[in-house]
């Protein structure tokens, strides 16, 4: 019964509130005071009765539930695990599946983040079989007609028998043996790019890439809330085999699946065929498609059709990447300007045209979708105080195919900022005004401006040796997040903030960094959570922290040192890779620490070549020293928010609680 105000007043006698009431009603103003304690306690009962349960306790109650199961905190790097809550109540939820590689599996893509499969390594063992319990399924030669088992042989998906294998498991070495469980992680995504015209070889030969490299194709994982089976090929980012694409075409092509190729949904006209080069000068693909079909190579992403078309075809593909870097058709909702934007081409026909349009005012020129446009551009903030955002629509990355640089100018107190879009075939330049101002600020957010301009049939850049950036004027502050470039040169006078990025000279060798006559110090840098490839000049390094700078000296080379500040006693490097003859200002906990530990404290990344799925991730093998060499024990370099090691620290920790007495488990990197 709830005892408010009025309940409470109506249980005295109707005398006493008759003269209560010809006195001012003061009985009633103490009986208030008493109804305000009493719902005090009363919602302190039913709150007790709350408390019990993790779903409505109280937020101080949460930790008491979780030691009364044993719960252990992890690092809360990912959403299902940073709040406690919902950790304890999926503690209880793992308790009652323990033991099951069911489990196992959604406990490891709960903690990571990362599509995983459980392989039970004693169910592959070859073992003379009983008689009376024949497995006529598992035997110990493979059959040699069956092409999906060899197709899978040594990935998480293998079917096949194998010799036991007495290395231990927990090193990530031994697989095959009866207590063994197998923990697979795909650390890569699979990034969409959504009726983007594909690139034209001639008229018959056509590449998914906008930018005309093979790239192979990923699959778009159907993934699932609530893990009731093993994971399958379908539910994780993979490459998708030619074999694999031939016999499983319904389940891979669609317009809400993998590939598809727009106006083309009649699955017989699609035929998967080997499309590599027929001869060294790629001038011939192996094979060419039946008459009336459309042939498509996964592996190279290569399209070829049977007659000559009128107009490239728009694609819808999926390819693999680490993180959300570089632009992309991911969320960038928190990056975006606020202001209405003018939208291209449904405002403007061309990208030229909305830029002029908002020279004297300022605004936003956002290109609406992931297509490809070849237009010669210039960005000019004409009005005092203009600020310019031109930009690719959320969820969208398109393509601009530059014919000559992108010029970029504006008033002293002018802004330019270009964010989610891919550039290719020219460099940005930043120069001073036709009235001699200079533009105040540019920034490039979610950007990708290729290494070496752009790239050639075979995935290398066309021009190795090109910066992507050139800054002419001495008062602009360029920043730069989230990003891919080329190298960078700038004026001694202008000042460069990155983090979160890719700076790529395309060689160790390379110029990643410096003056506008390559050799001498670009303006002040300032370097955070990013990973440089190729030599660094710059006038005063004012922070490096948490980053990775690659260089070497070539034979030959002109520079002194791979890496050169040129006012070494202000500024700082800190928790950071660089080579030991670097001249830099005072080091912090860097790497490496002497030239005894430098060849095995180095860097090792799963490419360094642009265009590859694990470009610039780091490999599972490299040093702890680096793995774990931030601030924060994540590891150095442009992913160092992905928090991996804490990832796998978190599952390490879980796969203690949950594995069965007896058993004993390995992490494995599928990607």
């Amino acid at each position: 019964m709830s005892f408010d105000l009025e309940k409470l007043y109506a249980l005295l006698p109707a005398i006493d509130r008759i003269r209560d009431a010809e006195q001012g009603e003061p009985l009633k103003a103490l009986l208030s005071v008493i109804a305000e304690q009493v719902a005090v306690l009363e919602e302190d009962l039913a709150q007790q009765y709350d408390d019990k349960f993790i779903e409505t306790c109280a937020p101080w109650a949460v930790p008491y539930l979780g030691d009364l199961i044993g719960y252990r905190q992890l690092h809360g790097v990912t959403s299902k695990v940073r709040s406690p809550r919902s950790e304890v109540a999926n503690t209880i939820a793992y308790r009652r599946r323990k033991g099951t590689a069911a489990m196992l599996e959604q406990l490891a893509r709960d903690v990571t983040e990362w599509d995983a499969r459980v392989v039970e390594f004693f169910q592959l063992l070859a073992t003379t079989q009983y008689l009376n319990h024949r497995r006529p399924t598992h035997v110990s030669t493979p059959d040699l007609r069956q092409w999906e088992p060899l197709e899978r042989l040594n990935t998480p998906f293998d079917s096949l028998a194998h010799t036991a294998d007495i290395r231990r498991i927990a090193t990530s070495r031994g697989r095959y043996n009866i207590p063994n469980i197998g923990i697979f992680l795909w650390r890569l995504h699979s990034y969409s790019l959504t009726l983007s015209p594909a690139y034209k070889v001639d008229d018959q030969r056509y590449v998914f890439s906008p930018l005309g490299n093979d790239t192979a194709l990923f699959t778009l994982p159907e993934t699932e809330d609530e893990i009731t089976h093993l994971a399958e090929p379908i539910n994780v980012p993979m490459p998708i085999g030619r074999r694999i694409l031939d016999a499983y075409l319904k389940d891979y092509y669609g317009r809400d699946k993998s590939l598809y190729l727009d106006g083309v949904d009649d699955l017989r006209r699609i035929v998967v065929c080997d499309l590599s080069d027929k001869n060294a000068a790629g001038t011939e693909w192996a094979h060419t498609p039946p008459e009336g079909k459309i042939a498509i190579d996964p592996v190279l992403g290569r399209i070829a059709f049977e007659e000559a078309q009128e107009a490239a075809p728009r694609v819808i593909f999926h390819c693999g990447f680490s993180g959300n870097m570089g632009g992309g058709e991911y969320d960038r909702a928190s990056s975006l300007d606020s202001r209405k934007p003018d939208i291209v081409p449904s405002a403007y026909p061309t990208i030229a045209e909305a830029l002029d349009a908002v020279s004297n005012t300022g605004g936003v020129v956002e290109v609406g979708d992931s297509g490809c446009y070849k237009e010669d551009l210039s960005v000019r903030v004409a009005a005092s105080g203009g600020r310019i955002e031109f930009r690719a629509a959320n969820r969208c990355r398109p393509t601009l195919v530059l014919s000559k640089d992108l010029l970029i100018s504006g008033k002293d107190d002018g802004e330019v900022t270009l964010n989610g879009l891919l550039i290719s075939g020219g460099r940005l330049r930043v120069v001073a005004g036709s009235d001699g101002q200079e533009l105040k600020t540019l920034r490039l957010r979610h950007c990708t401006l290729v290494p070496g301009i752009s790239l050639g049939r075979n995935g290398e850049p066309t021009k190795p040796s090109e910066p992507s950036l050139i800054v002419e004027t001495s008062a602009t502050s360029i920043e730069i997040d989230h990003s891919i470039v080329g190298g960078l040169r700038i004026e001694e006078d202008a000042t460069v903030r990155i983090t979160h990025s890719i700076v790529d000279a395309t060689a160790e060798s390379g110029m990643a960094y410096a003056g506008l006559d390559g050799s001498g110090g670009g303006g002040p840098l300032h370097v955070e959570y990013s990973t440089v490839i190729g030599k660094v000049h710059t006038v005063l390094m004012e922070l490096a922290s948490n980053s990775i700078f690659l260089a070497t000296l070539a034979a030959g080379d002109p520079w002194s040192a791979p890496m050169i500040s040129d006012r070494k006693q202000g500024g700082c490097v800190r928790f950071s890779y660089l080579p030991l003859d670097s001249r830099v200002p005072r080091r912090y906990r860097c790497q490496p620490e002497s030239q005894a530990v430098a060849t095995r404290v180095r860097p090792m990344f799963s490419s360094l070549h642009y265009g590859d799925p694990g470009y610039g991730q780091l490999r599972p093998g490299c040093a702890v020293e680096i793995l774990q060499g931030a601030d924060d024990e994540a590891e150095m370099g442009a992913f160092h928010d992905l928090y991996q090691p804490q990832r796998e620290t978190n599952l390490r920790v879980r796969l203690d609680e949950y594995l069965r007495f007896g058993l004993e488990a390995g992490i494995f990197y599928s990607s």
